[in-house]
């Protein structure tokens, strides 16, 4: 029995066409993200794609929609996913609610932390185990945030800002988590424990684990990432790497102000 072999066309580099055969999907993606509050069109298109293990700082003036976008990601029912596709890891998060992004390891940190009145660090911490999957223990948990630690029995509400912003990514840490999405999480912070939460970001990144930052304090911010997305009016005006945006004055001015 013969085998026929076929030359490639003229012009067509095989190697050009191997490789786009064998590249793998990414960690995360969110493809053309069309979102509204009720009439009101706010992401509108937004589409990255981000690696494992990286942080990415998700910038804009205020308005631009960046946390509009990361309760698009999370599957919140406001903003209302209208069109576009969210992929982790291969499954597709566009058609879940948030109770299973959730488990699917997609957890937000919002902006105002939702620490829960009348119940303690531990108890906060203790509580979000209660479903699977669950995360990190809390021996880890209390290894990596010595702070809480020493506050376990102390009520969550009670804790300073800077602690309760702790408590909140302790507590996402509790899950089984994949992709962790953060909305201001140095506002209204003194610089000490800035620099002590990017410490804790670091230690997060470490372990694998693929972080959404979205921030006003964008210098630190960019410091902190490897990847930049930068939205204007809801749709993306940038991407590209984190260092690009630090050494490019003309568009941290344009869309920053800064």
């Amino acid at each position: 029995m013969s085998t026929m072999t076929m030359d490639a066309p003229t012009g067509i580099d095989i190697e050009v066409i191997e490789t786009a055969t064998i590249r793998e999907a990414p960690y995360f993606a969110v493809d053309n993200l069309h979102a509204y509050y009720g009439e009101s069109y706010i992401v509108q298109g937004v589409g990255f794609e981000i690696r494992r293990g990286e942080i990415m700082a998700l910038l804009g003036r205020n308005g631009a929609g960046k946390t509009s976008t990361l309760r698009t990601i999370a599957r919140l029912d406001d903003p209302a996913l209208h069109q576009g596709e969210i992929w982790l890891e291969g499954k597709p998060i566009h058609r879940m609610r948030a109770f299973e992004a959730s488990r699917a390891g997609i957890q937000l940190v919002p902006e105002d932390r939702r620490i829960i009145p009348g119940l303690t660090v531990e108890e906060n911490l203790t509580l979000a185990q209660v479903a699977p999957a669950r995360g990190w223990d809390l021996d880890r948990i209390y290894a990596h945030f010595p702070r809480l630690a020493e506050r376990r029995r102390q009520e969550g509400v009670t804790l300073s800002g800077g602690e309760q912003q702790m408590l909140a990514i302790a507590r996402a840490l509790a899950r089984d988590i994949k992709l962790l999405l953060l909305d201001e999480p140095y506002e209204g912070l003194a610089p000490v424990i800035v620099r002590e939460i990017e410490k804790i970001l670091n230690e997060i990144k470490a372990g694998g684990i693929t972080t959404i930052i979205v921030e006003q304090n964008a210098i630190a911010a960019l410091e902190l990432a490897e990847r930049a997305v930068i939205l204007d009016t809801g749709s993306v005006a940038f991407t590209g790497s984190a260092r690009e945006v630090l050494e490019n004055a003309e568009l941290r001015q344009e869309y920053l102000a800064i």
